[in-house]
């Protein structure tokens, strides 16, 4: 079972799909979360949740008073059960779903973002990865905060020069990789 932590929906439960995601335990998502709202970093955010699963990580953004949040995933199954999370929080047009790969995604749109998430599967191609993170930092806001979840077993690619890291911090298997646009 998933659910939303904290803010306006909290405690309520998210449909998560049957196979092919790996939802961000409670615990990660719980110290993500206060990483982000002890910087101030999600009250009118516009949020991009890359290989978004459940929704999970966009959607505790809006129950923390993020203003818009879109949600990629490539997955039919995944992407219907972010669309019916959406609907039973109530969330209406502020969140919207995008059913297409996360690199076409970045390629074809011209929205920026403020906070983005990214939690691709584990197995991903280390150069599809680093595409990804290319394509990104022209779709960044000036003060934008990037949050990579990684396996520990294996090195995150290079960040882009246009995206600083910042901090990684460890959660078993699990690492989270703090990074910000670069000023320019």
């Amino acid at each position: 079972m998933t659910r939303i932590i904290a803010g306006d929906f909290g405690g309520r439960r998210l449909q998560v799909p049957a196979a092919g995601t790996r939802p961000t335990t409670d615990r990660v998502r719980e110290a993500l979360f206060s990483r982000l709202d002890a910087a101030n970093a999600l009250k009118g955010a516009h949020v991009l949740d890359l290989y978004a699963g459940s929704g999970a990580l966009g959607l505790e953004a809006m129950s923390r008073k993020a203003a818009t949040a879109t949600l990629v995933e490539s997955a039919t199954p995944a992407a219907r059960i972010i669309e019916a999370n959406i609907r039973e929080l109530g969330l209406g047009t502020r969140a919207r779903v995008v059913k297409e790969r996360a690199l076409q995604f970045l390629r074809r749109t011209n929205e920026t973002y403020s906070l983005v998430f990214i939690d691709p599967p584990y197995d991903i191609a280390r150069g599809d990865l680093a595409a990804v993170l290319d394509a990104l930092a022209d779709r960044l806001d000036p003060e934008a905060n990037v949050i990579v979840e990684w396996t520990r077993r294996a090195p995150l690619p290079e960040w882009p020069p246009t995206i600083a890291p910042i901090v990684s911090k460890d959660y078993g298997e699990t690492v989270l990789h703090f990074a910000h646009k670069v000023k320019s």
